[in-house]
């Protein structure tokens, strides 16, 4: 099943061979849409641009929770591997928790600087990484959502978007159109894995078995990387010193 969302405040659920169109919530939110996340076979969750968050259970054909904790948009959604634990990043700059199996909100995070853009697990589900508008990268553990555990400021002009390479290595897009690799924990920029020439990156996505990133920017093109040799890569505390403001090193074609 294809999920979509719109600023004019539908949902619309397709099949994937056919596209057809299985299902439409009409007036979904009260605001428009900015962002949709499946869950299992038949919940998946919704967030809009007044910070606004839905999860909807399609055999129910309707919300099973909604929630208005954040007080800006919400910019992108995680879960956890049980699809119960869900996170929220928002554009006031707070990470919020909701236990989809209680049908509750749990907590938020402190206020961190900038817009949250972006949100993955990583470590087995340890630990919680979120992009910011500001160019850092925001650690938190898993048991301890109030607070980030560490930060780690990239020379990039933001954070737009973030996906998971490998349990510690995650590709960033910025609005620079540089796609960086980056080692989290010992914390590192590994390289660059692509550019969209200064065009911001809006979007990453890995191909299933994790060889191919596809990435889309303002410049209405769809790129593929081949990041297959990160998932090989060890990274350990040893740091070699490099000049500082040096190029970024190539780590695909």
């Amino acid at each position: 099943e294809l999920f979509t969302v719109s600023k004019d405040k539908s949902v619309h659920v397709l099949t994937v061979e056919e596209g057809r169109l299985e299902t439409r919530f009409p007036k979904a939110h009260g605001s428009a849409l900015n962002c949709v996340l499946p869950i299992d076979n038949h919940i998946f969750a919704t967030g809009d641009d007044g910070g606004a968050l839905k999860v909807w259970d399609l055999r129910k054909g309707d919300a099973i929770l909604e929630a208005r904790q954040q007080e800006e948009y919400i910019s992108a959604m995680a879960v956890d591997g049980n699809g119960k634990i869900l996170l929220t990043a928002s554009g006031d700059g707070t990470l919020g928790v909701f236990n989809v199996k209680r049908r509750r909100f749990e907590l938020l995070s402190e206020p961190q600087n900038g817009d949250l853009t972006s949100v993955v697990l990583l470590k087995r589900g340890k630990k919680v990484a979120c992009g910011s508008s500001e160019g850092t990268i925001y650690l938190f553990n898993w048991d301890g959502f109030g607070a980030a555990s560490d930060r780690f400021a990239l020379r990039a002009e933001s954070v737009d978007c973030m996906v998971p390479i490998t349990d510690s290595i995650v590709c960033v897009g910025s609005l620079d159109g540089v796609i960086r690799a980056v080692n989290v924990l010992p914390n590192r920029v590994l390289g660059c894995v692509g550019q969209h020439l200064g065009e911001p990156v809006e979007q990453l996505a890995v191909a299933p078995g994790g060889q191919l990133l596809a990435s889309c920017a303002h410049d209405q093109k769809v790129k593929f990387w081949d990041v297959s040799a990160l998932r090989g890569l060890v990274v350990d505390d040893y740091r070699k010193k490099k000049k500082k403001g040096g190029p970024l090193r190539a780590l695909s074609s």
